[in-house]
């Protein structure tokens, strides 16, 4: 038998099972104890709803970003995450809550003045 076709299923299978951190740490499947948190996160004049999203240390944080009115942005400067939704549109992303803390996001758009007013906060709470 041709070792081949073996050789790419376990590499392929192993690629599955691993992945890489923004940081270009590997990550064997999912983290011990770590969920997938999905979160609609509604920004209109001029708020985010919910302003305050609340993870563990580990989670893979889903977030599908809505706008209701006009442009907005969902930025969060500590995870170099930066998206754009257009009015009436929605946006999806994902990413690993790495590093624990409480980290601001914002709408960073400066075509209106009130964008400049939303704020919000990522709460990553530590693993024991």
């Amino acid at each position: 038998m041709n070792p081949r076709p073996r050789l790419v299923l376990l590499l392929a299978l192993w690629a599955s099972a691993t992945s890489v951190s923004p940081q270009g740490h590997a990550i064997a499947g999912q983290q011990q104890g770590s969920s997938t948190r999905p979160f609609t996160v509604v920004a209109s004049r001029y708020r985010f709803e919910p302003a305050r999203i609340e993870v563990n240390e580990g989670d893979l944080v889903t977030i599908e970003l809505k706008s209701v009115d006009i442009a907005h942005s969902l930025t969060i400067e500590a995870y170099r995450i930066a998206k754009r939704v257009g009015p009436g549109q929605t946006v999806a992303f994902e990413f690993r809550a790495e590093r624990a803390g409480t980290f601001p996001f914002v709408c960073d758009l400066k075509a209106d003045e009130g964008c400049l007013k939303m704020r919000g906060a990522l709460v990553v709470r530590a693993r024991p």
